[in-house]
């Protein structure tokens, strides 16, 4: 039976949930790969794997995150301990048997059941069975977490979860497309009306008091509508940890990781 430190694990995607199954893993001892795009879309970048690409090397609660240029690098750094962050927006040939899906992207985009020994697909858009062997539910409720082992993942309603009573109002969505300027850094506490940033001179608006949760790099272009902030109406230090969501669908990737026969 091999042990966790002897089972690589690739995960696609290193936003904030992927940071919380990256935690779960590493932590628990598993070397842990993972790949992420150019120009990575994540808004919580303060608790985000994915920030690599953009600052090299970084911490995130206790983990040691290297951004590493080949794949012989990324397994190199994850056995030595350190989480490795390569820029690739295929599998690269890192000798993984265990694929984490955790780009959430409400839909499979090319993630297949024959990737690797295990195939775990986090959220909507996977069947277990079909294109992955198995499923990890990321809505919250009573679901949050479960391993499922033949069907699909609740289907994602495209209306934020609420916090402290706010939804789709503490969401920042971009008002046109092109390149953000931000007027404030994540952790900032804002008021309502106060101008947090601008997209080709329309101004963004705080929608309420509270903590700036998240946003978006600036050098990411930017499409209209598309989620660029996250406010948090709680005056708190949340902005600055690992979500229990997060950390809840980790439990279940891990479940499955042990779980599997």
């Amino acid at each position: 039976m091999t042990t966790p430190v002897e089972t690589l694990c690739l995960v696609r995607g290193g936003g904030d949930l992927a940071t919380g199954v990256v935690s779960r893993l590493h932590h628990s001892g598993y070397p842990v790969i993972v790949t992420e795009l150019h120009y990575p879309l994540a808004v919580r970048r303060s608790v985000s794997v994915a920030s690599a690409v953009f600052e090299g090397n970084l911490q995130i609660e206790g983990m040691e995150v290297h951004l590493v240029n080949t794949a012989e690098e990324a397994i190199k750094r994850s056995q030595m301990g350190f989480v490795s962050v390569m820029i690739s927006t295929g599998i690269p040939d890192v000798r993984s048997s265990i694929i984490i899906d955790a780009r959430i992207a409400k839909t499979n985009l090319d993630t297949k059941i024959t990737d690797a020994e295990l195939v775990i697909g986090m959220g909507p858009g996977f069947e277990a069975g079909e294109d992955c062997h198995l499923v990890v539910e990321t809505k919250r409720g009573h679901s949050l977490g479960r391993v499922i082992t033949h069907g699909r993942a609740l289907k994602d309603t495209g209306i934020p979860e609420p916090v402290a009573g706010y939804g789709e109002s503490r969401v920042l969505r971009s008002p046109a497309s092109g390149q953000i300027i931000w007027n404030v850094n994540i952790g900032d506490r804002v008021e309502e009306g106060q101008t947090l940033g601008s997209v080709n001179g329309i101004e963004i608006l705080g929608p309420f008091n509270g903590i700036v949760r998240g946003l978006i790099h600036p050098s990411v272009t930017v499409v209209e509508k598309m989620k660029i902030g996250d406010v948090d109406p709680r005056i708190s230090n949340h902005w600055n940890c690992i979500s229990d969501k997060a950390l809840a669908v980790g439990d279940g990737v891990l479940e499955a990781i042990l779980s599997w026969k």
